[in-house]
């Protein structure tokens, strides 16, 4: 079987979509996490939206200031991804 292309569209909003479930499941804010991870306070709401993908150098400062590992936000996002196809 073939694997199922991802458009980056997608897998930004699915991504999205995992880290505000994980980022309220630890009890942080945008503002907080922005301020930990000492990103642009913007760069949240973009990524929560879909409007954003992160880097890879991005996705481990993103676990590091929810204090997860990182395989967690990608196996939760390609769980989405594969909830929705």
């Amino acid at each position: 079987m073939k694997a199922q292309p991802f458009d980056h569209r997608e897998v930004a909003r699915a991504f999205g979509m995992t880290l505000r479930s994980v980022r309220k499941e630890r009890n942080v804010s945008q503002d907080a996490l922005s301020a930990i991870g000492d990103f642009d306070r913007t760069y949240p709401s973009l990524l929560e939206r879909g409007l954003r993908g992160p880097t890879l150098a991005m996705l481990f400062r993103l676990a590091d200031a929810l204090g997860v590992e990182p395989t967690r936000l990608v196996a939760e996002t390609a769980e989405r991804l594969r909830r929705e196809v």
